[in-house]
């Protein structure tokens, strides 16, 4: 039987071509997966922490972290929050990896901070330390930075902890239109609940704390933008909702 070694090269000679073609068709995705997932990390020195979620590098470029909103100076759990990622970074070498965005109002560097493989920013989350914080919309990480703040909820720990107030198993989310800024509260027991000094807080820095209010029995009251001092409260890419007795104890969460 005759073999035919020129229709057999040829047909190799296709196939190396059609290989080609391919590679050169998708050579533009494929080097840009590779900057993307390669050439977005450094490597720097972490010179000093400001607080939970900023930090300073050895060439004095502050970081803010990424995913993340720690409590600020004179909140509960704001020393804890620093002196945990003190322990974890402080004058060691860190890895840098970017974000969606590269700086933000203050022209701080936005990075997540990888520490011998583990996410410092997501370590945050898991000790209770930090709530998860997107405030350009969802990225690569948000999937797992809220799972981490669900199991911070079961652990029960540091910001995460259950309010033991008797009230907190009667308010209830009536109304919540984020776009129209519009949140109103219930009260479904037969008591009235002195709620003076309970917060609502969003996924950053935005907070109203009620002043000297009782919510009767099977009653409501509404709080929109206005009385947080702000043209609008809840970003529109997702936010999540915070109410916490009045000891910062978490009375309720939701988030969308």
């Amino acid at each position: 039987m005759a073999i035919d070694f020129m229709g057999k090269g040829k047909s190799v000679i296709f196939l190396i071509a059609l290989m080609l073609i391919f590679f050169l068709i998708n050579y533009s995705w494929v080097n840009s997966y590779f900057i993307r997932d390669f050439s977005n990390k450094e490597n720097t020195l972490a010179a000093r922490v400001v607080d939970g979620d900023t930090i300073e590098t050895g060439n004095h470029v502050k970081i803010r972290l990424l995913g993340i909103n720690c409590p600020e100076k004179g909140e509960e759990y704001y020393a804890e929050a620093k002196s945990f990622l003190e322990s974890l970074i402080l004058n060691k070498t860190i890895e840098l990896e970017s974000g969606k965005e590269n700086r933000d109002l203050y022209n701080r560097s936005l990075r997540y901070i990888f520490i011998d493989g583990k996410n410092a920013n997501l370590e945050l989350i898991n000790n209770g330390l930090a709530n998860a914080y997107f405030p350009s919309g969802k990225d690569k990480h948000y999937n797992e930075f809220f799972e981490a703040w669900d199991n911070c909820l079961s652990k029960n720990i540091n910001l995460c902890e259950k309010s033991k107030d008797k009230c907190a198993e009667c308010i209830e989310v009536k109304e919540w239109d984020y776009k129209k800024d519009i949140l109103t509260f219930y009260n479904k027991c037969s008591f009235d609940c002195d709620i003076s000094r309970w917060t609502i807080k969003d996924e950053g820095r935005k907070k109203y704390t009620f002043d000297n209010s009782v919510l009767k029995s099977n009653s409501e009251i509404t709080i929109t933008s206005k009385d947080f001092g702000e043209i609008y409260v809840w970003t529109k890419t997702g936010d999540s909702l915070f109410l916490r007795d009045d000891g910062n104890k978490l009375v309720l969460y939701k988030n969308y």
